[in-house]
């Protein structure tokens, strides 16, 4: 990971938006609402702001989410999400034309579609996912598909309905071979990934071969690339407060040198955290590590 270059210039000034949409979830239980949406005030009440130095870009209200759906409707809140990521667009684009690293504190992994299209419409922009799974699901490898944080890759490369993957007309946000994954530990996912011109470093594997990442993202071809931050990245063993935990991932200390080279790369547009849920931490635990991992890494 230390191969990751840093770039020389120095830190830029972040700006934190709240972006705490949970419509790309499947409830976790019956009659219960995905607590992901909770998640930038747990990181927020950690001092993380004062902590990192940045401006408050405010938040981006969700429309409502809707729990009710069955195989067969499509995408889950599909509507909603579409209408939430031009309006996630637009903020990034005027955080960025103002000269800010935009850090987006979500929410679930579909707030995605909203950098992506900002940076669709500024040029040809790169994929850093740093993720337990692929969330690669689309007809292509399964029967249906219904919560977009599983869809989230497949929907920025163009793999879904127009309404969500053709906004402003800019299929593919992200292209295929544009993106790499890091992280990812579900077998299953792996299959799904392998042939799809997709890059990737699975769990196993991303401490000694993270350099991937620098070599596809520095490529000159790119203006730059977009960094997605899972919480299930991390070992559940640490921070099990995600939908979907999985054994095997990284130490904070793994993570955060990960994502501090990462963002040290010329070139690093924004970063996104997703997937943390406060309903599963109740001692405030959970949320304080996550904080100290982006306080590091974006020192």
């Amino acid at each position: 990971m230390e191969r990751i270059t840093p770039d020389a210039t120095g830190p830029r000034p972040t700006a934190v938006l709240d972006a705490p949409s949970n419509l790309g979830l499947r409830p976790l239980a019956p009659d219960t609402v995905p607590g992901c949406y909770k998640a930038p005030w747990a990181l927020r009440d950690t001092g993380l702001l004062e902590r990192i130095g940045a401006a408050d870009a405010g938040a981006l209200v969700p429309p409502r989410y809707v729990a009710t759906w069955e195989p067969g409707d499509g995408v889950r809140n599909g509507p909603a999400i579409a209408s939430y990521a031009r309006a996630l667009a637009d903020r990034v684009t005027k955080l960025r034309a103002d000269g800010a690293f935009p850090v987006l504190l979500g929410g679930d992994c579909s707030i995605l579609l909203g950098p992506a299209l900002a940076l669709r419409h500024a040029g040809r922009y790169g994929l850093a996912y740093l993720d337990a799974h692929a969330d690669f699901r689309h007809l292509g490898n399964s029967p249906h598909v219904g919560a977009a944080a599983g869809e989230a890759v497949a929907l920025v490369t163009g793999r879904g309905d127009d309404y969500l993957t053709d906004l402003d007309g800019l299929r593919p946000y992200v292209r295929d071979e544009d993106v790499i994954l890091l992280g990812v530990r579900d077998e299953e996912d792996l299959r799904d990934v392998e042939g799809s011109g997709l890059a990737y470093v699975p769990g196993d594997r991303l401490v000694r071969d993270a350099e991937r990442a620098a070599e596809l993202l520095a490529r000159e071809e790119l203006d730059g690339f977009w960094i997605h931050l899972d919480a299930d990245v991390l070992d559940p063993s640490v921070l099990p407060a995600v939908d979907s935990p999985a054994p095997g991932g990284l130490q904070p200390d793994e993570l955060v040198q990960l994502v501090r080279g990462l963002v040290r790369l010329p070139g690093a547009a924004g970063l996104q955290v997703t997937i943390f849920d406060p309903d599963l931490d109740e001692s405030g635990e959970q949320a304080a590590l996550l904080a100290d991992v982006l306080v590091a890494a974006l020192e």
